[in-house]
């Protein structure tokens, strides 16, 4: 026997290991990004948006080898972190765990950048709310909080003045011709707080945020401001807004964005991670444990959604 079938096999075998390493673009170590990552959050950690940054930075270093690292940058009801995050401009290793704040800060708030300043690199999906009271709350249904709006006083959490539950709040007063006090909070889980120290009436919280005070019984959705009712176990019974007469259904995407000023190969990078990404147990355990809808939009498609929605919220505001 001769040494050369032994050199042919050894051969192959790195000719497909080189083919294999050049098919996987997103996790070449000498691609258009490479070394650590920072994936920043704009509130503060225990909220829906950071459970969103740590599965999406989770996800990524699956699919691209890298390290990234989640940090929280809060303030201003999310504008401490884009701000910063505007700061970072041509930057491919710094993202942003973004949601409709993105939209509704620079149409509220006088900042230097717009929804357009910053890359889109994937939406992950759409993530409505429900109206949730403490368990010893009198009010039964929705339509209960109204009634007792109009002939008194209803106190609502919400977590930024410009955040998804002030606007869905501002779509129910505008509906219903009724008015909520408002008690601002920095982030999801201090809203969740709020309800259970009894600080407040109401909140408008996503069902991620809540399913497990829910299933332990302390607290209570009372409608869903969802187009349709979930099909997830956890709350199939809770009926739409609708449903009670308040005509009201808004949902928040959840998606990550990078710094503006990318290269088209830098830009190309993420999007390919993120479609990796979609394609693995993580995305679906994240959707389904946040009890979301998986929508899933890239870059340009991303952008065009981003618009429309920036139109729909400029009505909702009153802009």
């Amino acid at each position: 026997m001769t040494s050369r079938p032994t050199a042919l096999v050894a051969t192959a075998a790195a000719a497909a290991f080189a083919l294999a390493a050049c098919s996987s673009g997103t996790t070449a170590a000498d691609g258009p990004v490479s070394g650590n990552v920072t994936m920043v959050v704009p509130f503060s950690a225990g909220g829906g948006s950071d459970a969103s940054g740590r599965a999406i930075a989770s996800g990524l270093e699956g699919v691209t080898g890298l390290t990234i690292t989640t940090e929280n940058r809060e303030g201003g009801s999310g504008a401490v972190g884009y701000s910063y995050f505007l700061g970072e401009e041509g930057n491919p290793n710094v993202l942003l765990a973004a949601e409709t704040s993105l939209i509704s800060i620079p149409l509220s708030q006088d900042v230097e950048f717009e929804s357009t300043s910053f890359t889109p690199i994937m939406k992950l999906g759409d993530d409505y709310t429900l109206m949730v009271v403490p368990a010893d709350s009198p009010y039964e249904t929705c339509t209960d909080v109204i009634e007792a709006a109009e002939d008194g006083r209803v106190v609502a959490a919400v977590s930024g003045a410009v955040s998804l539950d002030e606007v869905v709040f501002s779509l129910v007063e505008e509906d219903q011709g009724v008015e909520f006090d408002r008690v601002p909070f920095e982030s999801g889980a201090e809203v969740i707080a709020g309800v259970l120290g009894g600080q407040v009436d109401i909140a408008s919280l996503n069902p991620g945020e809540v399913v497990g005070q829910l299933e332990s019984g302390d607290m209570r959705a009372l409608c869903a401001f969802s187009e349709e009712r979930y099909e997830y176990e956890a709350i199939a019974d809770v009926p739409t807004a609708t449903e009670q007469g308040i005509d009201v259904a808004f949902a928040q995407f959840r998606g990550f964005i990078a710094p503006g000023g990318l290269t088209e190969e830098q830009t190309q990078f993420w999007i390919d991670a993120a479609e990796e990404f979609a394609e693995t147990e993580a995305y679906d355990e994240y959707i389904e444990a946040n009890l979301m809808q998986p929508n899933v939009l890239y870059g340009e498609e991303f952008a065009e959604y981003v618009a429309g929605n920036e139109a729909d919220l400029e009505t909702a505001l009153g802009q």
